[in-house]
């Protein structure tokens, strides 16, 4: 009877160091930055979806994690350079690739808001008016033609670059730039009356695009990263990845972009 028993505890041991060794190392502490973009993040009340993603790992995985709120170009570059382990809702291109690994979470499209004293009807008559400023938070990509139309103005001099949002909508507001480049999570401030009456938004006729959890290849080994993305497919799978977003978004729209 002893010996069943303690056949019996050394097994229940057993799983449990290959449940604890299929998460994340947490030997050390890890660093996570958020940054400042509408209902992602919101720095002024501390909440937003990035948010609770990264509180739900932090807590899935039992890894101490610092998190602190930057630019985005300053995010980039410390995933770069290994100085960052993870910040969130990143999208990829080649050069990205190269530095950074993904855990994707959700994807959506792009719009194009523009001033309606523009005159302005679609992509192409944007474009074509050399007249008509730009306005980019600096360091973002994003949809293939969004992109394009970017390069294209940017090398005409016709693209006005700030920090976040809020600078954004007071210079469309005031008509410094005419044009600006958003998505989903900054519908609530269109929602703004004066913003509203004096914007109307045009559809890049592109897929919605992959967001995801960013991870530092200089910081983390391919096999941790594996972890990680485990740990986020998790909540999607299990349905708390859905029920974050429905904070945010009615379900229909909440659905469409976390089941990709």
């Amino acid at each position: 009877m002893i010996s069943r028993v303690f056949i019996v505890l050394l097994i229940a041991l057993g799983n449990l160091g290959t449940a604890n060794a299929a998460g994340p190392d947490c030997s050390r502490p890890f660093t996570l930055a958020l940054h400042d973009h509408g209902l992602l993040y919101s720095a002024n009340t501390d909440t937003g979806i990035d948010k609770d993603v990264a509180d739900e790992l932090i807590r899935r995985s039992g890894c101490k994690v610092t998190t602190s709120v930057m630019a985005r170009a300053r995010i980039w570059q410390l995933i770069e350079s290994g100085a960052l382990d993870f910040s969130l809702s990143g999208i990829s291109n080649a050069e990205r690739d190269k530095f950074a690994g993904f855990a994707w979470y959700f994807s959506n499209k792009y719009y194009l808001l523009v001033n309606k004293n523009a005159g302005v009807r679609n992509q192409q008559d944007f474009e074509q008016n050399g007249k008509l400023q730009l306005g980019i938070i600096r360091s973002f990509r994003y949809s293939p033609s969004a992109n394009r139309l970017v390069d294209k103005l940017q090398a005409a001099d016709r693209v006005t670059q700030a920090g976040g949002l809020a600078p954004l909508y007071q210079t469309l507001m005031v008509n410094q730039i005419q044009g600006m480049i958003i998505e989903p999570f900054d519908y609530p401030t269109l929602e703004e009356k004066k913003i509203r009456d004096v914007s109307t938004i045009i559809e890049f006729n592109d897929p919605p695009v992959p967001h995801g959890l960013i991870m530092s290849k200089k910081a983390l080994p391919a096999a941790e990263q594996e972890k990680w993305r485990a740990l986020v497919n998790g909540m999607r799978a299990d349905g708390t990845m859905r029920r974050i977003f429905e904070k945010y978004f009615k379900p229909d729209l909440a659905a469409a972009m976390v089941d990709f």
